[in-house]
C-alpha cells in the first residue's frame, strides 16, 4: 500500500487528527488535483467542480487537527479517495 493511500486511511479513520504530516496533507490534494496558493503562511486549495476552499497551516511539522477534520469531510463529500486510489 503506497503512502498516499495509508494518508487517506489514516484521515478517515478520524483518530490521529492531531498527527498528520503537513507536508504529507499538502502533496495528497495536489495528487487529488487541487491547485495552491500560497498568501504568506496559510497554503488554499481550490480545485474544479469544488465549492469549497481548503485552507491550511502549518502546527509545527503537523497539520491543525480542525483542518485535518476539514479535509476529511471534503474526502467523504466530494469521494476523493475514490479518485486517489483508484486514479
Amino acid at each position: 500500500m503506497d503512502k498516499y493511500k495509508r494518508l487517506i486511511q489514516q484521515i478517515l479513520s478520524g483518530r490521529a487528527d492531531a498527527n498528520i504530516a503537513f507536508d504529507g496533507l499538502c502533496n495528497l490534494l495536489l495528487r487529488c488535483g487541487f491547485d495552491m496558493r500560497i498568501s504568506g503562511s496559510h497554503h488554499i486549495f481550490r480545485k474544479a467542480g469544488i465549492e469549497e476552499k481548503i485552507n491550511l497551516q502549518k502546527d509545527g511539522n503537523k497539520a491543525k487537527p480542525y483542518q485535518v477534520k476539514q479535509v476529511r469531510h471534503m474526502i467523504l463529500k466530494y469521494k476523493l479517495e475514490e479518485v486517489e486510489i483508484n486514479g
